[in-house]
């Protein structure tokens, strides 16, 4: 049965992917820092789709935490179809007075975590008929982002590096697919460091985990290059290609900065 891989699979967005896929047949692979939270979403999905789950608790941020989960992946089908590269997170602050060890690690496992497990595991993906790689970007990649500099720039790498591999990929049989959200119902506002304030604001917009999955799976076999779920977003990533960048990034700064102490 056809296998797929997916990176902060214990909750919102991840554990959503891991559902849909489920839900669609497929086994699953499900990589996390949390154990008990694995467990549990394994427990569940086992209990409502019949697939087989494999979980493996890895900090993916740690030194040789790729080739660990390329190894385990492999050791654990010869039917990977699928690879999810959703884990990743965001720090809201000036960039100056954040750490800079702690902005690294954050482009540590938004870039290059990304980059190197779909290298790893190319081969495994080549093999199948058909088989998809699914980068979880952000709206953020579509433009700076004052107080969120880092994790903007860190998702429009991703967009990028997503398109050129696809390109690189066309006749092979891998299909490459960026999903893009904007504002979701996750935990991201609260490990950012976003407050009371702002995260309210988004709440008013935000889709949920489970809107955001099928969304993104259903593009993913789709075929599609890149999908910005929600008609709100569209407009806004569209609207930024139209207007002069020093426009969007006042905006974006009015919104985001005027929250800080």
């Amino acid at each position: 049965m056809p296998t797929a891989l997916i990176t902060g699979a214990s909750r919102g967005i991840g554990r959503a992917f891991a559902a849909e896929l489920a839900r669609r047949g497929y086994n699953l692979l499900l990589v996390a820092r949390s154990k008990d939270q694995l467990e549990q979403a394994a427990t569940e999905l086992r209990a409502q789709s019949g697939v087989e789950v494999a979980v493996l608790a890895q900090d993916l941020a740690a030194p040789n935490a790729v080739e660990q989960v390329a190894e385990w992946a492999n050791s654990q089908t010869q039917e990977l179809a699928v690879l999810v590269n959703n884990a990743g997170y965001g720090m809201w602050g000036r960039f100056e007075e954040l750490g800079l060890a702690e902005q690294q690690s954050m482009l540590q496992l938004n870039m290059h975590v990304p980059v190197a497990l779909t290298h790893r595991l190319l081969p495994a993906l080549r093999q199948q008929g058909k088989s998809f790689i699914l980068n979880v970007s952000s709206t953020a990649a579509y433009q700076a982002v004052p107080t969120l500099t880092l994790y903007a720039a860190s998702k429009a790498f991703l967009l990028s590096f997503s398109r050129g591999l696809r390109y690189e990929l066309r006749g092979s049989g891998v299909s490459v697919t960026c999903l893009s959200p904007g504002a979701t119902t996750t935990d991201f506002a609260d490990r950012a460091g976003m407050s009371a304030g702002l995260q309210e604001t988004a709440n008013k917009v935000s889709m949920t985990p489970e809107q955001v999955a099928q969304a993104g799976i259903a593009a993913m076999l789709a075929g599609e290059a890149e999908l910005i779920p929600g008609a709100l977003n569209k407009v806004s990533a569209r609207l930024t290609g139209l207007v002069p960048k020093s426009l969007t990034e006042k905006i974006a700064a009015g919104i985001y900065e005027k929250h800080l102490k």
